[in-house]
């Protein structure tokens, strides 16, 4: 696997080892839980999954020309490491309250199983090949898919830190 996408695995895991069931769940109202971060990980890996399965399907990268504003947000998150505060996330990353102790358990399979597609539209397509539009940052190539998902991440595992610490 990637190495940036094995220290994302190992940092969201980390950031909730030891937390029970019921600490997994618990949240001030209208923020999310530390179950539901990671349910809300898990979905854009399983949305990068798919988009990528319909590249291969395809048999071509299905990105399209960035516009001005993806350059600028490409830029900030995936050329600077910066993902902005207080986005609201697509209604299809919105947490649907699967069990937290599942999404867990399968988060690191997730990861490898979306490293993998994308490693396979690399050797196919070429590796500096924009593959797949992302919704808000327009067409990225897989490294830029891989280090997007570690921005994201990072920017989640502060939450999952603060929910934790809270809980201490």
């Amino acid at each position: 696997m990637d190495s940036r996408l094995e220290e994302l695995k190992d940092a969201l895991l980390s950031a909730v080892e030891g937390m029970s069931s019921e600490q997994l769940r618990r949240h001030a109202p209208g923020k999310w839980c530390a179950g539901e971060i990671l349910e809300h990980l898990d979905l854009t890996y399983t949305g990068t999954i798919k988009g990528f399965e319909k590249v291969l399907a395809a048999g071509k990268p299905l990105a399209t020309r960035p516009n001005v504003r993806q350059h600028l947000r490409r830029f900030v998150v995936v050329g600077l490491g910066h993902m902005p505060e207080g986005r609201k996330a697509p209604a299809y990353t919105v947490p649907k309250g699967l069990p937290p102790e599942s999404v867990r358990d399968e988060l690191g399979g997730r990861i490898a199983a979306m490293d993998a597609v994308i490693t396979q539209c690399e050797s196919r397509f070429g590796g500096d090949v924009r593959l797949l539009d992302h919704p808000i940052l327009g067409p990225l190539t897989g490294a830029q898919w891989r280090k997007f998902h570690f921005v994201h991440a990072m920017h989640h595992r502060r939450q999952l830190m603060r929910l934790k610490g809270a809980m201490e």
